[in-house]
């Protein structure tokens, strides 16, 4: 005879495990229409999506001339600070067609308050409305957490971001990038690489946004990073290049179970 009880806490304990994985594990196809929402993150060293965009001419130089990709930022700014509907209104940005994807950066500390993360999930779900009214897919991406000197900087920063991105990613049904985890096993194999500016612990050194945009890449189109030719017009050097792009690439994989 089983006992009620053991019955609720079993499915409990399997709600919880659930929550630990993304639901959404699929790659978006091959979405040429792509804006980001979010902050600095996104536009030190030449702007993420640059970086994105070369990797995948790079891969298929065919898509040259199709790829639009925009970049709305604010410094130091939450999600809700931008206005979701006149971004994703494909005139005002000089656009024909609307974004096929959307990816939102919240605040790299959001996760560390009870409010931040109670904002960025009422946030997260208004926005996914409009841009799935718009006829686009949401895609949320994972910022890495903080180093020293940042006074944010902790040992456990990285587990609760990941569980704010994934917990709020399966609620509305977005795909997670998972740039934070990139960068943390980047850091157990090479504790010496230099991924984040040394004067705040928090932006991101070049190399720092080239590992985010190879898994951005990887995450959103399916493909790998390993061996794409790549490298900043020769700026990051070949051992380092080949390094990134097998981390993203194990990084992705794992995340994703692809």
């Amino acid at each position: 005879m089983r006992f009620p009880w053991l019955v609720a806490l079993a499915l409990i304990a399997a709600t919880a495990c659930a929550a630990d994985k993304p639901r959404i594990t699929q790659p978006l196809d091959t979405p040429t229409r792509i804006l980001f929402v979010g902050h600095s993150y996104l536009y030190y060293n030449n702007s993420l999506h640059n970086h994105l965009r070369r990797l995948a001419i790079a891969d298929d130089p065919s898509l040259a001339k199709r790829l639009q990709y925009r970049s709305a930022t604010i410094g130091g700014a939450p999600l809700w600070y931008h206005d979701i509907d006149h971004l994703t209104d494909p005139a005002k940005l000089g656009m024909k067609q609307p974004f096929e994807v959307v990816i939102l950066v919240e605040n790299s500390t959001s996760a560390l308050s009870e409010n931040g993360r109670a904002k960025f999930r009422e946030t997260a779900a208004e926005f996914s409305a409009v841009i799935s009214q718009r006829g686009g897919r949401t895609a949320l991406y994972m910022t890495h957490a903080h180093v020293k000197p940042s006074r944010f900087a902790s040992p456990d920063m990285v587990r609760k971001v990941e569980d704010m991105y994934i917990s709020v990613g399966n609620e509305v049904g977005a795909l997670v990038i998972p740039v934070a985890l990139a960068f943390e096993e980047a850091y157990r194999q090479r504790p010496d690489i230099r991924l984040h500016q040394d004067y705040d612990g928090s932006h991101p050194e070049l190399i720092g946004t080239y590992l985010a945009a190879c898994v951005v890449y990887a995450s959103v189109y399916g493909k790998s990073p390993l061996g794409n030719s790549y490298d900043y017009h020769g700026r990051i050097d070949k051992d380092t290049t080949a390094f990134l792009q097998k981390i993203a690439d194990d990084t992705v994989r794992k995340f994703f179970g692809r």
